[in-house]
């Protein structure tokens, strides 16, 4: 009696196995018609791709990758005779194709029972692949702006946006798969970069990390968007609280790229927030001594100077609190020598002697009976002379940007008794 049970058992697994061979043979049938019947295709092929007999058969894959291509080439046959068609179902039947044929290709490369590999699906998957590799840049693109387009109605459903980060790392995966190696794809392809761009780009959006290190390596050469491209790896880096690959990164980039701000800026921030003011001083006198006319340069070491001396304050070094700034006073006004129009080291030089009269008065005579008082006021007021231009000057180059100018002058004009200046300063405040 088990025996024949055993037998019926074994009988339906075959019939069940043999309906699934036949559906992928049907699938492939409807996908090759004239018009095809694309639902009833993908139903069958749905049922293989998960059948256990059948999804680690590399012509499941195949012929599942095929449908997606013969829905693109039918729907684009509508746009070539001007007839209404749907873009969107195009990019998404790239990108689907791609994965089913990635996924033929790596059940192909098993060695069967002798040991030989026979991928018959490579070379004609490959060609169609690079043909059709320009429709996952073109819905990476169509789904990124739509995505903007929610993001600006103040959702913040990622959906679209993580569709566009598939579509976009699509195009950088079968590159840099093996299917493709023979088509170089990675050294030819002069949109890689851009693309690789975008995928950060999208990917820092929706907060996949993972992706940006992914993706960032393929476009870190990019002469447009190198640079960018290894700012959103930092940013990543610095996001998943990678600190030591953080610096390194951004020490990568300003070595890269010493031209782009973002690096070298964030490395004195680094230095400077972790009171690591010797090694930020060091290696801001590095980049001067390469280019002792950069103005970002000296701002920064006027900006690390200024900085050095709220640390040296708190542990009560006044005399090198003092010294440091007026380090920081030397760097901005070369910054300025250098550059004119340089708003934030007027501002700064501004803050810096309001700073020092307010130190000042901390030690001046306040009884008016006293007789330094009126030496001790003049001396007072002149730090506010002193700091006077020098905010104006950045009100008059960054009128827009308030907060280089508005308090400080508020401050100078109060302290020097300049009536009728300080009333419109505190009508812009609101006061």
């Amino acid at each position: 009696m088990k025996k024949v049970l055993f037998s019926v058992a074994l009988a339906l697994v075959a019939g069940f196995s043999f309906a699934q061979v036949k559906n992928v043979k049907e699938a492939k049938s409807i996908a090759n018609e004239m018009n095809p019947d694309f639902a009833k295709a993908e139903q069958l092929i749905n049922e293989a791709l998960t059948n256990p007999e059948t999804k680690d058969q590399a012509e499941t894959w195949n012929v599942a990758g095929t449908i997606q291509r013969r829905k693109s080439e039918k729907e684009m046959e509508k746009a070539y005779l001007q007839k209404p068609y749907d873009k969107m179902l195009i990019y998404n039947a790239a990108l689907a194709m791609c994965q089913y044929f990635q996924k033929c290709d790596e059940l192909a490369q098993v060695p069967d029972a002798k040991g030989k590999i026979k991928n018959k699906y490579r070379k004609p998957n490959a060609a169609t692949i690079k043909t059709e590799r320009a429709n996952l840049v073109n819905g990476g693109i169509e789904y990124y702006n739509q995505y903007i387009d929610v993001e600006k109605q103040g959702s913040d459903d990622k959906t679209l946006g993580k569709k566009a980060l598939e579509c976009f790392g699509m195009y950088i995966d079968v590159a840099a798969a093996p299917m493709m190696a023979s088509e170089n794809l990675l050294q030819t392809d002069t949109l890689m970069g851009q693309v690789a761009y975008f995928a950060c780009l999208t990917a820092v959006k929706v907060g996949d990390y993972a992706a940006v290190a992914k993706y960032a390596p393929y476009g870190a050469d990019d002469k447009e968007y190198g640079k960018f491209t290894m700012e959103f790896n930092s940013t990543a880096l610095k996001e998943l609280g990678k600190t030591d690959e953080w610096v390194a990164s951004l020490k990568a980039g300003l070595q890269k790229y010493p031209d782009h701000q973002f690096f070298f800026g964030h490395l004195i921030d680094y230095y400077s927030n972790n009171n690591k003011y010797d090694e930020a001083m060091q290696f801001a006198d590095e980049m001067l001594a390469k280019d002792p006319k950069n103005t970002f340069y000296l701002y920064v070491k006027g900006y690390l100077c200024q900085s050095q001396y709220q640390d040296l304050k708190t542990k009560q070094k006044e005399a090198e609190a003092q010294a440091t700034l007026d380090k920081a006073i030397e760097f901005y006004k070369q910054t300025v020598a250098v550059d004119p129009n340089y708003a934030e080291a007027y501002s700064n030089l501004g803050l810096i002697y309001c700073v020092k009269a307010q130190d000042f008065s901390e030690k001046a005579a306040s009884d008016v009976n006293d007789p330094n008082y009126a030496k001790d006021q003049e001396t007072l007021k002149g730090f506010y002379r002193e700091a006077k231009p020098y905010y104006e000057k950045a009100r008059t180059l960054k009128p827009d940007n308030k907060d280089l100018w508005l308090q400080g002058l508020y401050r100078v004009y109060y302290n020097l008794n300049m009536g009728d200046e300080f009333k419109e300063i505190e009508s812009l405040m609101g006061l």
